[in-house]
């Protein structure tokens, strides 16, 4: 589709707001017939930007330019993955409550929070459940508002915020909205993040005040549970063994044999990085503690090695005597030594724990289960693996 209004209004983007004129630059645009001039959704992981030409040429330049900043902001939100089992429009107008106030030009008749006498700044969800339990939302298959009558001296009218919820609408197509159901919710989120760095990126890394915690959020993973995603994750890596039991009948030959019993094996490589990015005595106790806690009660057998440009030092721990040690190694960050005595070992761990800040050469691929255990600040050096983000 070629629309030279459109590329005009994004070329303007570009030069006054770029990273919303970048961002653009990386969705499918595809024709439609709604009645609003724009709309943005994702389908079958791909983002689209739907277009009603004849209704985006009939708006004036500083509205095209906001609305198009107006779809960016629905997808960075996620808005149309979000909804989840709520009211469909009612949800679409706290979606348009939540950006439209960070947006100038929007088209006249754009709803904003002071129309429903709410705050600025909350999210869709705050929005929602401030609005929708004033009013009598019905079923979820239509518009929801019911019609119910309220009781003598409860002020509702056609001036109750219920109403004025009713009888608004968006400024933006969401009833492509619907397709965005064929996208898990993950997926939806990986391709999203993908857009937003390459759009940092060509802008040098200048992004708008008003979206700079929303991208940053992005593009670095939140603070997490670490201590539960370490146990999920050794949990998983535990190897199956066996032993003999007489508590246990035997399948075959009964109480004249022993039965067996199935144990779970825990071996496992930690690597330690000793640079000094990563030489906090109070991050690496917590971490050991944690393992310790992990590893305490099972058959375990944990080797550590502490490494920077090369391994350093090696220690291996059977039980509860795990212990942080304050090795100070200096000097620049080689990760793959560790992962090449991995491959030495005998019995092979089930799995390797990495702590680290990330920033070193790693193996392209490893068939090693892998858990990066990253310092706040840390990157994960390559994309196999799985991440965590440590905070003592």
């Amino acid at each position: 589709m070629t629309l030279r209004t459109l590329e005009n209004a994004i070329v303007r983007l570009l030069k006054e707001r770029p990273f919303y004129g970048e961002f653009i630059l990386n969705l499918h645009r595809v024709p439609v017939t709604a009645a609003q001039p724009l709309g943005v959704t994702i389908r079958d992981g791909s983002p689209l930007l739907c277009v009603n030409e004849q209704g985006f040429d009939d708006l004036l330049p500083s509205a095209q330019e906001a609305l198009l900043e107006h779809c960016v902001k629905h997808l960075l939100h996620l808005h149309m993955a979000r909804r989840k089992e709520r009211n469909r429009h009612c949800w679409d107008i706290c979606c348009d409550l939540a950006i439209n106030q960070t947006i100038s030009g929007m088209p006249g008749g754009s709803v904003m929070p002071a129309d429903f006498k709410v705050a600025d700044g909350l999210a869709a969800e705050e929005y929602y459940s401030l609005l929708v339990p004033k009013f009598d939302i019905g079923n979820l298959s239509g518009e929801g508002l019911g019609d119910a009558a309220a009781d003598s001296g409860s002020g509702t009218g056609p001036e109750d915020l219920g109403e004025h919820l009713h009888n608004c609408g968006t400024a933006d197509d969401h009833a492509c909205w619907e397709e965005s159901d064929s996208t898990p919710l993950r997926l939806a989120e990986e391709m999203v993040r993908n857009i937003t760095r390459e759009a940092r990126n060509k802008c040098d890394g200048e992004v708008p005040p008003e979206i700079r915690s929303l991208v940053d959020s992005l593009l670095r993973p939140s603070a997490i549970p670490w201590r539960q995603i370490l146990r999920q994750f050794v949990a998983t890596a535990g190897r199956v063994g066996r032993r003999s039991t007489w508590q246990r009948e035997h399948r075959r030959f009964q109480h004249n044999v022993p039965g067996t019993r199935k144990r779970h094996r825990l071996n496992l490589l930690v690597g330690v990085d000793v640079s000094d990015s990563t030489n906090i005595l109070e991050l690496r106790e917590s971490f050991a503690k944690e393992l310790m806690n992990i590893a305490a009660g099972r058959d375990t057998r944990i080797t550590v090695l502490y490494a920077n440009s090369r391994i350093q030092r090696v220690e291996s721990f059977s039980g509860e005597n795990l212990h942080a040690v304050s090795y100070h190694g200096g000097g620049f960050t080689d990760l793959r030594p560790v992962f090449e005595y991995a491959k030495t070992m005998s019995p092979l761990p089930a799995a390797i724990i990495y702590l680290t800040d990330g920033f070193g050469e790693a193996p392209e691929k490893m068939d090693f289960p892998t858990l990066w255990v990253l310092t706040s600040d840390g990157e994960q050096p390559v994309p196999w693996g799985v991440v965590l983000r440590m905070e003592a």
